[in-house]
């Protein structure tokens, strides 16, 4: 079972956003959603190599608890279960954006190596 999220009391604004990230799949889940808009677990999943299906899970639960993430079930045999941003996580990412752009220049700047994903050109740069 996920842990529940933390809530406080928090230092500063930076504490309280970080608590919603912590973990290292968070912000890339947020970014595969808001590239394809609704995914399934599968989806995701192949969207994030290298997230095993635990962690994977983990993290969903979590950020549904947070108001981040919806979990829609549909009522099928087998079941159908899709996953999307909700209005608070989307304002999350408009938050990650400037991050974002600061670890674009990073990247540049240390000369990392940069991991081809098929689904990078369609996110939006700053």
């Amino acid at each position: 079972m996920a842990s529940s999220p933390r809530r406080g009391p928090y230092i500063c604004g930076i504490d309280a956003a970080m608590d919603v990230l912590s973990g290292k799949w968070k912000g890339l889940i947020l970014w595969e959603l808001e590239a394809h808009g609704v995914r399934r677990f599968a989806e995701l999943r192949r969207g994030l190599p290298g997230v095993s299906e635990k962690m994977l899970t983990q993290h969903l639960r979590e950020m549904e608890q947070d108001g981040l993430v919806h979990r829609e079930v549909y009522a099928e045999v087998p079941p159908r279960v899709e996953y999307s941003l909700t209005e608070h996580g989307r304002t999350l990412n408009a938050a990650l954006a400037p991050l974002g752009a600061w670890g674009s220049d990073r990247i540049r700047r240390e000369r990392s190596e940069l991991v081809e994903h098929a689904d990078a050109a369609a996110m939006p740069r700053p």
